[in-house]
């Protein structure tokens, strides 16, 4: 039965290479993930151990969890880089560290965010890695210089490729904005390093200016260790030994090897997610595609009837019918397996060209080992055998007398799947509905039940959409002949007879035309969710800014730190009666005591009221009443403020289980202070944790680990629109001089966080084109399979006078009527699931349902284009069917 389930493929080839063609797809796509998680992991990995070099690393013994936005300065605050953000040491520990037997030298790692500007006068802005200065160390095994020399004061060196991509060249005179100060220098060199920078723009300076602009307070995040010993292994352990008996409380010693493990351990948890996001499409692409297998061999066996009929009466037994269906699914998922494997890998490269010209280089190695690609083709082979697993069910059940008779026996009803549908769909509602109650609910127990309080309304709203999705799926055939009819309507009314005849051939087999489009009912189902979170996403920034901003005017910077310099800029301004600034920090923060009375004993599980790092932002007084209003939910946030209390956000007040009354102490030693929770507030434009008057600010958080995130401007009470446009203006020319500091009214603002939002939809929409692409196939193949079933009925229709184009316009027509059925259902289950969005991810600031029916519209109209697209072969194939040949098909 294998040599017969062989030869089936090879005698029928065509009929199985678009259900090859969608297994290729969709395996290119997993195996591209995996290769494209490989490139960025080895690019890391070979960052991590080319520029984490030093033997030992002396680094602040705590690490400090908290949100908050952009750097802070303090030498960097970031460590290396990689792994998380610790507290800070004294650069001057240099000096003991030195003195310990065995340490060659100890320099002070510093370091911060720096903005370059280009030959062209322009600010050089990455998409996403960082632009960051740092003290050269001369002796740093790490660098190369490859021309000129390491820099002096007033002077810069690039690494190669940021010299690259600011056209600057050893010599030129050029402009960096450095601590927040437009600094003029002179490029003196040119330095490389061993692994590729990924679009990381790496400037190096002396470590006297440095140390001024970053490190001012002499607090730095790491100091670099290097071993007196030249040869031979050395041992890490041991130094860091010695190291850590010289350090004093808060600081401590670890292994070069430990360093480099953490760092990499943090890349791969990064790594991992974007692994995982990029699978979840690859898995969408593969389900579309289990569509199109199933579809092609359920059509297979009804058009095959009298053959599988007679291997029956000829002894063959349902178990080997059964095993020749499947075993020609394994052969069409090991060759689209096989095939999936080289797209992959060619996909990756060609991503990996697209970003090296985005300035983004990465490791020209793209990793795929033996595991990798047996796991790809592995996996197109199993999904293809599930897919074909009912067929060939169907298949085995045939009776070899019923099978060989002329006539066919009747598809089954609809009634199960319609009653199925509706239970899923409803059981589905019911969960968004409850995701969507969760999400919104302010409450601690929203509905008082704990087990159902601690559900995630993501999680829910993860399961509710694929029972919605599902249940849609499995009623579909139960309600397309009347959807159909409807569709159809216009066109039998237009285009007689073709319209009638299209119309009696999608609906005399709902089962089949709704197995069709459900690929790319999936498809557009996601394509307007996606739809819906972008509308929606837009209509809610509006909103908040409408609601929420009370200044005129907004100071933002691309690297999301306004430099010290443009705020007193700002502030010099005329016309700037208000400036409110905006600062960040973080500071360890325990809970004193609770409203009730008792101690905090949890703190959200940690226990005992242990400090924890939070995120802190420092605010005017008046922050309230001039810059933004946001949503009080308990207490009153400009008292607060002015009585020196502390004003928490809803998520943190959530997460850490506080309330309006509660104690809580903030920063450590004799600089902490004690104050009271007065206000609990949700607003989506100031996202930190805790929020505090400027002057508790000061006296919890170092002024070098501070930094001014946005500042809110408004203009004289009663200015008119045409005053506060001058003042733009003004504040515009007065932060020229920072370059990437940008002055926005309202509206600019909304569009500001509308497109980065834009942004990151125009990445889903990519990935979900790959399903909209299967799906097309799958109208191709059962259109070409129909015609294959249907060619004793086309031969009759063209003896009987239907010529060629008129049989090209039927097969189009039922083409575009299965691809807007698909696309109608899509668009509905879509809108229905996204409906449940603005309550799930109300933290995220989507506040408003807004439907995009411009888009809906065009969504129905690339459906008639894809239905036309997908006629034109099938067409071609129907209309060149010779007629007496066609009438004489058994």
């Amino acid at each position: 039965m294998i040599r017969v389930a062989l030869r089936g493929v090879r005698a029928h080839v065509v009929r199985f290479v678009l259900s090859v063609l969608a297994v290729t797809l969709g395996v290119a796509f997993v195996v591209g993930t995996f290769a494209f998680r490989g490139m960025l992991s080895s690019t890391f990995d070979d960052i991590i151990a080319t520029t984490l070099t030093a033997d030992v690393y002396v680094r602040g013994s705590q690490e400090v969890t908290g949100d908050a936005a952009g750097p802070g300065g303090g030498g960097g605050g970031g460590g290396n880089g990689f792994a998380g953000d610790r507290t800070l040491v004294p650069a001057d520990l240099a000096a003991d560290v030195e003195a310990v037997d065995g340490v060659a030298r100890a320099v002070p790692d510093v370091s911060g965010p720096v903005v370059l500007v280009a030959a062209d006068g322009t600010a050089v802005v990455t998409t996403g890695p960082p632009s960051t200065a740092f003290s050269i160390d001369p002796e740093d095994p790490s660098l190369t210089l490859l021309d000129g020399a390491w820099p002096a004061a007033g002077e810069i060196v690039l690494e190669q490729s940021a010299a690259e991509t600011a056209g600057l060249t050893t010599g030129d005179e050029t402009t960096v904005v450095l601590g927040g100060e437009p600094t003029p220098v002179t490029v003196s060199g040119v330095f490389g390093i061993e692994a590729a920078a990924a679009g990381a723009v790496l400037v190096g300076i002396d470590s006297e200016t440095a140390r001024e602009a970053y490190a001012p307070d002499g607090m730095v995040p790491q100091l670099s260790v290097w071993s007196s010993q030249t040869s031979g292994d050395v041992d890490e352990d041991a130094l860091a030994e010695r190291v850590g008996d010289v350090l004093p409380d808060g600081a401590e010693a670890v292994t070069g090897e430990q360093a480099r493990a953490e760092a990499s351990e943090a890349v791969e948890e990064v790594l991992g997610f974007v692994e995982t996001f990029l699978l979840v499409f690859a898995a969408i692409a593969l389900f579309v595609g289990a569509f199109i297998i199933a579809n092609t061999f359920a059509m297979s066996v009804r058009e095959r009837l009298r053959e599988l009929a007679l291997l029956r009466a000829l002894g063959a037994s349902p178990g080997q019918v059964f095993t020749s269906v499947l075993v020609q699914a394994l052969v069409v998922g090991l060759v689209g397996g096989g095939l999936g494997v080289l797209a992959g890998a060619g996909l990756v490269r060609v991503i990996r060209w697209g970003l090296a010209l985005a300035g983004m280089e990465f490791s020209g190695r793209v990793p795929l080992g033996a595991p990798q690609v047996v796991a790809a083709v592995g996996l197109g082979a199993v999904v293809s055998v599930l897919a074909a697993v009912l067929p060939a069910r169907r298949a085995a059940a045939i009776p070899p007398v019923q099978a060989m008779r002329d006539d066919v026996a009747p598809d089954r009803g609809t009634g199960v799947r319609a009653v199925g549908g509706i239970v899923l769909v409803a059981l589905g509602a019911g969960v968004l509905w409850l995701a969507a109650f969760l999400g919104s609910s302010v409450a601690d127990a929203p509905t008082g039940w704990a087990w159902v309080d601690d559900l995630s309304p993501r999680l829910l709203l993860g399961v509710g959409a694929g029972l919605v999705l599902v249940g849609v799926l499995v009623g579909s055939p139960a309600v397309a002949r009347g959807v159909l009819t409807v569709l159809a309507w216009p066109l039998v009314v237009a285009l007689r007879p073709l319209g009638r005849l299209a119309r009696g051939n999608v609906t005399r087999n709902p089962r089949r035309t709704a197995s069709t489009a459900g690929a790319l009912l999936i498809g557009m189902a996601l394509v307007s969710v996606t739809g819906v979170i972008a509308a929606s996403t837009q209509a809610s920034v509006r909103s908040i800014v409408e609601n929420e901003v009370r200044a005129d005017l907004v100071v933002d910077s691309a690297t999301l730190v306004v430099p010290e310099g443009a705020v007193e800029a700002v502030t010099a301004t005329p016309g700037a009666a208000v400036v409110d600034t905006v600062r960040l920090g973080l500071a360890p923060v325990a809970t004193v005591s609770a409203s009730g009375g008792g101690s905090s004993g949890s703190d959200d599980g940690s226990g005992g009221g242990e400090a924890r790092g939070t995120d802190v932002a420092g605010l005017p007084a008046g922050f309230f009443d001039t810059a933004l209003d946001p949503l009080a939910l308990a207490g009153d946030p400009t008292a607060t403020l002015e009585a020196g209390d502390v004003v928490v956000h809803r998520r943190t007040a959530r997460e850490r289980g506080w309330e309006v009354g509660d104690t809580l102490r903030l920063g450590e030693g004799a600089a902490a202070v004690e104050a009271r929770v007065g206000a609990v507030i949700d607003s989506q434009l100031v996202g930190t944790g805790i929020l505090v008057r400027d002057d508790v600010f000061d006296a919890v958080v170092p002024a070098a680990q501070a930094s001014v995130r946005i500042v809110y401007v408004s203009a004289a009470e009663g200015a008119t629109p045409a005053e506060v446009e001058e003042l733009r203006a003004a504040l515009t020319t007065a932060v020229e001089p920072f370059l990437v500091v940008t002055v926005l009214d309202r509206e600019d603002t909304a569009s500001a966080f509308a497109d980065q939002v834009n942004q990151v939809l125009v990445i889903l929409y990519a990935l979900l084109a790959l399903s909209i692409v299967i799906a097309l196939l799958g109208i191709v193949n059962t259109l070409a399979l129909s015609i294959i079933e249907r060619t004793r009925e086309i031969g009759l229709l063209r003896a009987v006078g239907l010529g060629r184009l008129q049989l090209a316009g039927v097969i189009a027509i039922e083409s575009v009527l299965t691809a807007v059925y698909g696309t109608v259902l899509g668009v509905a289950t879509g809108i229905g699931i996204g409906a449940a969005l603005p309550g799930v991810l109300a933290d995220e600031g989507l506040s408003t349902l807004a439907v995009p029916w411009g888009q809906v519209l065009a969504i129905l109209g690339v459906a008639v284009v894809i239905g036309l697209v997908a006629s034109v072969w099938p067409a071609i194939r129907a209309a060149r069917l010779p007629v007496l040949d066609a009438v004489t098909v058994d």
